[in-house]
């Protein structure tokens, strides 16, 4: 794929040491006693995740300056700016306005509105302060563990994370909260969590619509996208963590449905396709 055909200028805060990652690329550092439980957590919004940050006793809390010319940089920075720029285009042909997250970049831990971060959180959403946290250790950590990396595979994940910022915006992630809470057990709370991750992968999807043409993406592209969807399905990773599957504990769906949501948005180009709250649950 063609990245740098994307549009530059993306809302990025560079929290890392010296602004840029050292090792060349997007195959960086490692991720120290990062365990698969813990990346079930992964790719979620519930800032309970990452109150308290962990074992992390210091985190960063200015920006440096960033050094825009390093490729890794440029790579998030078109990521980012073809999403607000894809998203702002689709809320502005349905006359809505709309507030573009800020993509932070942090080593180690850092602090959000949603409490302080380590490195074991995973990429996430905080709402609170409409940022998307991204401590980019974690794309070695899906070279080695979750499905092998790629260009896109990385640009999913943080699209995935943009989709949570969507469904902010849309009032969405409140109406599920809310039922949340209202639920009458905890599966019934995890089954709007599923539903609620779902269409953030049917989000990343119709991004990677909007993109494809531009990028040149090849099928083998989208295929690394699909593997690392594959890679963080409940399903597996319970099988990998504990040897046993228990599907009232889903939190993000199986690794079948987050394929299925992700290729839906990305075979339609349309958000208006990524309702997962009018499913019957079993057919998601």
């Amino acid at each position: 794929m063609d990245w740098k055909n994307l549009p530059s200028g993306g809302n990025i805060e560079d929290r890392r040491g010296a602004g840029g990652v050292p090792g060349g690329g997007l195959a960086i550092g490692g991720i120290g006693g990062l365990i698969i439980a813990l990346i079930a957590m992964f790719f979620g919004i519930d800032p309970s995740v990452i109150t308290g940050g962990g074992n992390t006793t210091q985190t960063q809390t200015q920006t440096q300056s960033p050094n825009t010319q390093s490729e890794d940089y440029q790579f998030l920075d078109k990521t980012e700016a073809s999403l607000e720029q894809v998203w702002g285009n689709i809320f502005q042909q349905s006359g809505r306005n709309f507030t573009k997250p800020t993509l932070v970049l942090y080593t180690s831990g850092t602090r959000t509105g949603c409490g302080t971060a380590n490195s074991a959180v995973g990429p996430f959403y905080c709402p609170l302060d409409s940022k998307i946290y991204l401590d980019t250790s974690f794309f070695n950590t899906m070279q080695r563990r979750l499905g092998g990396g790629g260009e896109f595979a990385y640009q999913y994940v943080i699209a995935h994370e943009f989709g949570h910022h969507i469904q902010n915006e849309l009032g969405i992630a409140d109406q599920v909260e809310r039922k949340q809470q209202n639920a009458r057990s905890e599966a019934e709370a995890n089954s709007y969590s599923v539903r609620l991750e779902l269409q953030a992968d049917c989000f990343a999807g119709v991004w990677g619509n909007h993109v494809k043409s531009q990028v040149n993406l090849t099928q083998a592209d989208v295929q690394t996208a699909i593997n690392t969807a594959q890679a963080i399905g409940d399903d597996n990773l319970q099988r990998q963590s504990q040897g046993t599957v228990v599907p009232d504990s889903f939190t993000h769906g199986t690794s079948q449905q987050r394929v299925n949501w992700f290729m839906k948005g990305y075979q339609s180009g349309n958000p208006n396709s990524c309702d997962t709250f009018n499913v019957a649950y079993n057919q998601l």
